[in-house]
C-alpha cells in the first residue's frame, strides 16, 4: 500500500512523503512470514537490550504498542519493545493466535517466525544477545514452546498466565532461564490447566510444565532452593541449583492477568541473569 501511494504521487508529479522506517511503533516491519512492530528507546546509540512480547489470543502487535506504561518503563531502562503479530485463526475470523503445540496443525511455524523477527530486529538496533521473551496467556504458551524447543532464540523467558498445552513435550532441546508468573485465582488458564473447545483441546498443568523444564535444566532437586513471600502476596520460588538455567516461579493472588509490578520484577530478574553470565 505504501509503495502504491508513493508511485501514484510520482505519476502526478507530486513529491512522495518519506515513509516511516522500522523502529517507529506504528510501522509494520515485514519479514518473510509475517510482521512485527519495533519501538526503540529515544536516542539509542548502538545495540540495545530488548523485550519481545507475544500478545494473547485475539490481541495484536498494535495493541501491544498502545501500552504506554510498558513502553515508558522499557524506554526508561534503555530497552526496545518488539511486538510480533500472531497468525489469523481462520480466513473468516480476525482474531490472532500462535502456533502453539496443542495437537493441531498451523500454517506458520512460529518457532521459525520468532527467530526471523529477532534477526530482523537486530538489523534495526536491538542486541541479539540481550533479549527477554515475554508473553501473556496464549502468547505465554508460545513462550514456553520456544524456551523448550528452541531455547537459543532469546537469552531468557518470562511467560505470564500460560504454560504448555497437551500433549506435553516428553523433553526439551536444552535448558533455559525462565521466570513464570501465574495467578492463584486464574480460571481462564488455571494453574492445573483445563479442557476447552468441547474437550478437543487441553491446557497443560503449570507444575507439570515446570517439572519438564527442571529436567531439561538439570536441576539437582525437585523442590525450590529458595522461597519467599513479598509484599502484596507474591510468592517467589527459585530453582538455582541447575546446570542448564535458573527457574523462577512467581504466584500472585489475582485472576487471569498481569499483576502490578510484574515488568519491573521481570527486568530485575533478567538483568541479574545477564550479570551472572
Amino acid at each position: 500500500m505504501r509503495a502504491s501511494i508513493a508511485l501514484a504521487l510520482c505519476l502526478l508529479g507530486l513529491p512522495a512523503q518519506a515513509q516511516p522506517a522500522c523502529g517507529d511503533a506504528a510501522t509494520e516491519c515485514l519479514t518473510a512470514h509475517g510482521f512485527y512492530r519495533l519501538a526503540l528507546p529515544e536516542g539509542a546509540a548502538g545495540p540495545v537490550p530488548a523485550l519481545i512480547h507475544l500478545h494473547g489470543w485475539g490481541g495484536s502487535s498494535a495493541a501491544t504498542m498502545k501500552n504506554r506504561a510498558m513502553r515508558a518503563a522499557l524506554a526508561a531502562r534503555g530497552y526496545a519493545l518488539v511486538a510480533p503479530e500472531g497468525i489469523r485463526t481462520s480466513a473468516a475470523r480476525k482474531q490472532k493466535n500462535w502456533a502453539v503445540r496443542d495437537g493441531r496443525a498451523y500454517e506458520r511455524d512460529d518457532l521459525a517466525f520468532l527467530a526471523e523477527v529477532l534477526d530482523d530486529a537486530a538489523a534495526h538496533g536491538i542486541d541479539r544477545d540481550r533479549v527477554l521473551m515475554t508473553g501473556f496467556s496464549r502468547g505465554a504458551s508460545m513462550v514456553w514452546d520456544v524456551a523448550c524447543h528452541a531455547p537459543g532464540t532469546a537469552r531468557a523467558y518470562a511467560p505470564v498466565a500460560g504454560a504448555f498445552w497437551e500433549p506435553l513435550p516428553e523433553s526439551c532441546q536444552g535448558g533455559a532461564d525462565l521466570f513464570h508468573t501465574h495467578g492463584w485465582a486464574d480460571r481462564v488458564i488455571p494453574l492445573e490447566g483445563r479442557s476447552v473447545a468441547g474437550g478437543t483441546l487441553t491446557q497443560g498443568d503449570t507444575f507439570a510444565s515446570l517439572k519438564i523444564l527442571r529436567a531439561a535444566n538439570g536441576c539437582e532437586t525437585e523442590q525450590p532452593d529458595a522461597s519467599r513471600i513479598e509484599p502484596g502476596g507474591h510468592w517467589r520460588r527459585t530453582w538455582s541449583s541447575c546446570s542448564g538455567g535458573r527457574i523462577e516461579l512467581m504466584l500472585h493472588p489475582g485472576p487471569h492477568g498481569t499483576p502490578n509490578g510484574w515488568l519491573e520484577r521481570a527486568l530485575d530478574w533478567f538483568e541479574a541473569r545477564l550479570a551472572e553470565g
